[in-house]
């Protein structure tokens, strides 16, 4: 039986770039985004948050990153049945709101990264377009 076992994380090197290529298109949006890295233990890794980004952005963002990082899946997928009980039940650490994507990298997550300060739809865009590497 194996008692340990290895797994994928994200480099700060490439958690900058991830998050620079996310500023630059929330910029060529007109869109001011707070943008949040996490390894995939939800772990935070980087972070950066526009000229004009607003103040509950810096937490959305990191509420999208921790709920794409421990699901392995871009945020607002839930039904109804999860939508609302789960950010409940982990005292609001994870949301189905559009805007977070899991950084892959070799078929592995390796993190994730959760942008807010747009429109759902404009963080979704954002997220996916830094996400793929």
């Amino acid at each position: 039986m194996n008692t340990t076992r290895q797994q994928t994380v994200i480099t700060v090197e490439k958690a900058l770039e991830v998050t620079h290529r996310a500023l630059n298109e929330g910029e060529k949006l007109g869109v001011a985004v707070s943008v949040t890295v996490v390894d995939s233990a939800m772990g935070l890794v980087a972070f950066a948050k526009a000229d004009g980004a607003t103040p509950h952005s810096v937490l959305s963002s990191r509420r999208k990153a921790n709920t794409a990082a421990s699901t392995r899946r871009a945020t607002g997928f839930m039904g109804e049945d999860l939508a609302l009980p789960l950010p409940l039940a982990t005292e609001l650490q994870l949301t189905n709101i559009p805007g977070g994507a899991p950084l892959v990298f070799d078929k592995a997550v390796a993190g994730a990264i959760g942008i807010a300060g747009g429109t759902p739809d404009q963080d979704a865009q954002i997220a996916t377009a830094a996400s793929n590497t």
